[in-house]
């Protein structure tokens, strides 16, 4: 049985690093980005693969449901029992399909949702401060951080009502945050 733990987090929360350096340190888990999946499989030549490029090289969203199938099948084919998501779900549609999914799924089981919480003013000085790409300006930051919160609020009463809910304060050092992270993941496996 696969084990899985989503991450969630504005926009320059440390979401995808705090998963990678977490990862780093354990054999035993695999993390993945919702966006590394899709390129793996379109790098597969799969027909799902070719069904994903057919959306993403024109600009469009993939369909939920390709969505799920493709998170899924990477999961179920993770080298390791323990697998980290960030960045998924970021609608509610993608909460309860995976939700859905889940239940008639043997395979893998959702541990927890871990929410790495900073303020809208922390998040903008990281993402404007880094400024890696033409993504990273004012205009397009604020339209992000627009596009996380506004489900956000679903997401997390979903994931309480539950009892999957953990939130983290993402406003500390790199350290702190991953050590709490960790030492929450370890204590779940």
């Amino acid at each position: 049985m696969k084990k899985l733990f989503l991450i969630i987090g504005a926009p320059g929360s440390g979401k995808t690093t705090d998963a990678e350096l977490i990862a780093q340190k354990h054999e035993n888990i695999t993390h993945y980005s919702t966006g590394d999946m899709f390129r793996a499989e379109v790098a597969s030549g799969s027909q799902r693969g070719k069904l994903i490029d057919s959306y993403v090289s024109k600009g469009n969203l993939v369909p939920i449901d390709i969505v799920i199938e493709t998170i899924v099948g990477a999961i179920k084919k993770a080298p390791t029992d323990v697998v980290v998501i960030d960045g998924y779900p970021r609608s509610g549609e993608q909460m309860t399909e995976l939700d859905k999914y889940l239940q008639t799924e043997s395979e893998v089981e959702l541990v927890n949702c871990i929410e790495v919480e900073v303020s809208e003013e922390v998040a903008k000085d990281r993402v404007l401060g880094r400024a890696r790409g033409a993504d990273d300006n004012v205009e397009v930051f604020n339209n992000r951080m627009k596009v996380y919160t506004e489900p956000l609020a679903e997401i997390q009463e979903f994931y309480t009502q539950k009892g999957l809910l953990k939130k983290i304060n993402g406003e500390r050092t790199i350290e702190e945050i991953v050590l709490e992270m960790d030492e929450f993941i370890q204590s779940k496996i």
